[in-house]
């Protein structure tokens, strides 16, 4: 089977041939189809050289708001397209694709919303009555990089929000799932070219960690928004560091589900599965460890895992499929071999399903200490506990910082244990995928990530504040 991508690079698009360092495989027959092929190094230094030129997207908000909401429409017509493209890449059901599909336009709507509130100026005033006037203005060009999981509505979350800033946006995907994204940038480029908006405004770039780490080490660059691994992450951490430019990481979650003495087993079961099994169980705010009181654990492994059972799994592209297989054969090994470290039982659904399908499964017995990282697949560790805080200390007993899950029947004392939780939200009897509030930040602790994600959040990442104003004072030291 024969494929390909193509790049965006100061207006031109153009087929890649460069070898990006993996082979991409259908994840619902395992089926290789070819090499992940990515932008050459010349076309990676022509999209940094045309985005420095352009510094800045010199149009007032106003009328950039106008073409954020013009992309909104366009992008809303093509969602289906994408979130097909997006379920046929990842192996997610296009039952869960789909829906994310409102993220694509409403990132750019909201926005266009924000710019139109006016979120980028504020003012204050002077004891003297002078008004001192602040101004949030881009950084410049931003690189915009996205994982495989869901990299549509991130990619659309990420460029949406540098647009709006007035930064030049260079955005990349993963090499493992490119093509939802690529089409989401030619909806995007086709407005823009509408709108008259200078060539090197927004482009795309293809390939693996050697094409991301020639975009962000760039000096040229001067903001950085990255979602993905742990290691990515700290690659990108330190090529930020160099030149002191800004970075916003969200870097995965070993994430915790307190059910509380008084939770009903229903409940419960219903949302372990559901964190268990949303997007596969490859997000990063699925279930990682499962801390039930001690005594329980039986019963609520059975109770999920009948749960899961229950699950359809077949083609991702069929609207009947509640569960689809993992994105490569690489990947299930990997989370194989991860679930196995860990020690303990190993509880599998009694699941199965074509190509890179992984019953999911829980793992009682483990030792804590060896429960503490990511896996990034369908698979959790179960924790005995025998009071709340021994539950607390088992959901803060990783180095991770993401999400928090606690389930309890008394919703008060459920708060109570959730606001002992260390995690950047902690949700109280729910297991969504979306956030508690559309206008709360998405923050991460430790190496969850750095810097706040958010709807104002993201935005306000890609700008630095001027303060402007008449002071009329002198140093105490100057002579008249």
């Amino acid at each position: 089977m024969t494929f390909t991508v193509k790049d965006l690079v100061c207006g031109t698009w153009e087929a890649c041939a460069t070898p990006a360092g993996v082979t991409l495989e259908n994840p619902a027959t395992g089926e290789v189809i070819g090499p992940a092929l990515g932008s050459s190094p010349s076309r990676v230094e022509e999209a940094l050289a045309a985005a420095g030129a352009l510094g800045a997207w010199e149009l007032p908000a106003g009328d950039r708001a106008d073409v954020l909401d013009r992309i909104a429409a366009a992008v809303a017509a093509a969602a289906p397209e994408i979130t097909a493209m997006e379920s046929r890449a990842t192996g997610v059901p296009i039952r869960q694709t789909a829906p994310l599909g409102m993220i694509l336009a409403g990132a750019f709507a909201l926005a266009a919303s924000q710019l139109r509130l006016g979120i980028l100026t504020s003012s204050a005033v002077r004891e003297d009555g002078r008004e001192v006037l602040v101004e949030r203005l881009p950084w410049g060009p931003a690189a915009c990089l996205v994982p495989w999981n869901a990299p549509a509505p991130m990619a659309a979350h990420k460029v949406a929000n540098a647009l709006a800033a007035g930064c030049p946006a260079i955005l990349k995907p993963s090499e493992y799932a490119p093509f939802g994204t690529e089409r989401l940038a030619g909806v995007i480029d086709a407005v823009l070219r509408e709108a008259g908006a200078p060539p090197a405004l927004f482009q795309l770039l293809h390939g693996g960690a050697g094409t991301g780490a020639a975009i962000v080490s760039d000096p040229r660059v001067r903001a950085v928004s990255f979602t993905g691994g742990l290691g990515g992450g700290r690659a990108v951490a330190a090529a930020c560091a160099y030149d002191i430019k800004p970075v916003q990481l969200e870097l995965g979650g070993n994430n915790a589900l307190i059910v509380l003495p008084d939770a009903d087993e229903h409940v419960a079961a219903r949302a372990a599965a559901d964190l268990l099994t949303t997007l596969n169980g490859q997000w990063c705010r699925a279930l990682g460890r499962l801390i039930v009181p001690a005594g329980r654990e039986s019963a609520l492994v059975d109770a999920i895992l009948g749960r899961v059972s229950e699950m359809v799994t077949g083609d991702p592209s069929d609207e009947a499929t509640d569960y689809g297989p993992l994105i490569h054969s690489g990947h299930r090994a990997a989370v194989v071999k991860a679930r196995d470290d860990l020690g303990g039982t190993v509880r599998e659904a009694a699941l199965t399903g074509p190509g890179n399908t992984l019953a999911p499964s829980l793992v009682v017995g483990a030792d804590p200490a060896r429960t503490t990282d990511e896996i990034f697949g369908p698979v959790a560790a179960v924790h005995g506990y025998t009071t709340v805080d021994e539950a607390v200390a088992l959901a803060n007993g990783t180095r991770y910082g993401l999400e928090g899950y606690v389930l309890g029947t008394d919703e008060e004392a459920a708060l109570a244990v959730a606001r002992r939780v260390r995690a950047g939200e902690v949700k109280v009897n729910g297991s969504s995928i979306m956030s508690l509030h559309l206008f709360t930040p998405r923050p991460a602790w430790g190496i969850s990530g750095y810097s706040e994600e958010g709807t104002a959040e993201t935005l306000l990442f890609f700008t630095n504040p001027r303060v402007v104003g008449v002071e009329n004072g002198f140093a105490l030291h100057s002579r008249s």
